[in-house]
């Protein structure tokens, strides 16, 4: 297995893998989003190849000394073979070179299976409320 930084064609397998998840939003939310993860940093958005494939992907991001991860996903068809894993100890070896000091991840509340996965990695769970607001900008009306 390879872990290492997204490249250009690896798009089109990751929104795949995002898909199988279920955490794809749209194809142009999605696209923006890495977009400005990759403008502001390609070296946190990571890939597994697993047999020479894309098997997996995760996404990060620093705020200070606070690291967050999200869209984290594996091929359905290779889960169980630690490639999660692989990527999130590659994404906080990252984080600890730039001075992160604590890992955040959100879970969507209706996706409780993974906790036991993250528990695993030492991740706990905080009591935390999250308030959203989406924005409308001129152009996205």
């Amino acid at each position: 297995m390879l872990i290492r930084s997204f490249r250009l064609g690896d798009y089109v397998h990751i929104t795949r893998i995002w898909q199988e998840t279920g955490l794809e939003q749209t194809e142009t939310e999605t696209l923006d989003a890495l977009a400005k993860q990759l403008a502001w940093d390609s070296d946190l958005v990571m890939i597994a190849e697993y047999e020479g494939e894309v098997a997996g992907v995760i996404v990060g991001t620093i705020d200070g000394t606070r690291g967050y991860f999200y869209r984290l996903a594996v091929n359905p068809a290779l889960q169980g073979r630690g490639i999660g894993r692989k990527l999130v100890e590659a994404l906080e070896k990252r984080f600890k070179e730039r001075g992160v000091t604590r890992v955040f991840i959100m879970v969507n509340q209706d996706n409780k299976k993974v906790l036991p996965f993250y528990s695993l990695l030492g991740y706990e769970v905080k009591e935390y409320i999250t308030l959203s607001k989406k924005l409308i900008t001129p152009d996205t009306e």
